[in-house]
């Protein structure tokens, strides 16, 4: 969901939009938008950023993620470590560009958008849209125009988006919203160990130690027998029992 009191440089937009952007080696301020840097990672980020790196989950954990405890925001955030250059770099830039492009994050591959997600009444995704306009950013081209939703598209966002929704019944949960869950630091290390340290997850639930309290379907068994994307979904289910009771 796009917060109503939007900072200077960020503009409403839809899916319909034109939109004439750019970005490649050839304009002047290529990788700009990779320094000074705060970026959040989702647990789909993570999933195809070590699957790129061929790393454990918990070994891209040590190496790349710093992990925020702030309790306004109920759960815990996972940012991208930063290179201590002065300029707050991405870990995984360099003069020729991303070295992880075709993994990279869901906000980089948004850029110059954002995009938000709330829970409608009936369950589905309502997506919001924001057009950054940040001041060193050359990549605007109005001879180029396309539709936001076909550059978003083009973008590979579709996978990064899917997976960042099916999150929604767990950090939207009504008691989350209405503020009645506070969350203990034993559900807190339930959280991350299911979304951001599923090889822990899988081995946990392969033993016996942790378990759904409902029979597995056989999408939910793909999981724990080796694909990452189904394994995701089966811990959001798993969260939603232990944090909620269902």
């Amino acid at each position: 969901m796009i917060p109503q009191d939007l900072p200077e440089h960020f503009h409403p937009v839809t899916a319909d939009r034109p939109l004439g952007f750019v970005c490649h080696p050839g304009v002047p301020c290529f990788t700009e938008c990779c320094r000074e840097l705060d970026l959040v990672l989702s647990p789909y980020d993570v999933l195809r950023l070590r699957k790129r790196l061929q790393l454990t989950s918990g070994q891209f954990l040590d190496r790349f993620v710093i992990v925020e405890w702030d309790p306004s925001l109920i759960f815990p955030t996972c940012s991208l470590t930063m290179v201590d250059d002065g300029r707050a770099s991405c870990v995984f830039v360099r003069e020729t560009g991303c070295s992880v492009y075709t993994d990279r994050p869901g906000s980089c591959r948004a850029y110059p958008l954002g995009r938000g997600a709330s829970l409608g009444e009936n369950g589905v995704a309502c997506e919001s849209l924001v057009l950054v306009r940040e001041p060193h950013c050359r990549g605007f081209n109005d001879s180029c125009p396309q539709t936001i939703d076909a550059y978003l598209d083009d973008q590979g966002l579709a996978p990064y988006s899917r997976f960042n929704d099916a999150l929604l019944p767990l950090v939207q949960h009504p008691r989350v919203r209405d503020g009645s869950f506070i969350p203990t630091r034993y559900q807190l290390d339930q959280y991350m160990l299911a979304l951001y340290d599923p090889d822990q997850f899988r081995r946990q639930m392969n033993e016996g130690r942790i378990a759904l309290q409902r029979p597995l379907t056989p999408a939910q068994l793909a999981g724990l027998t080796g694909d990452d994307e189904q394994l995701l979904l089966l811990a959001i289910r798993w969260l939603l029992q232990e944090l909620f009771g269902e």
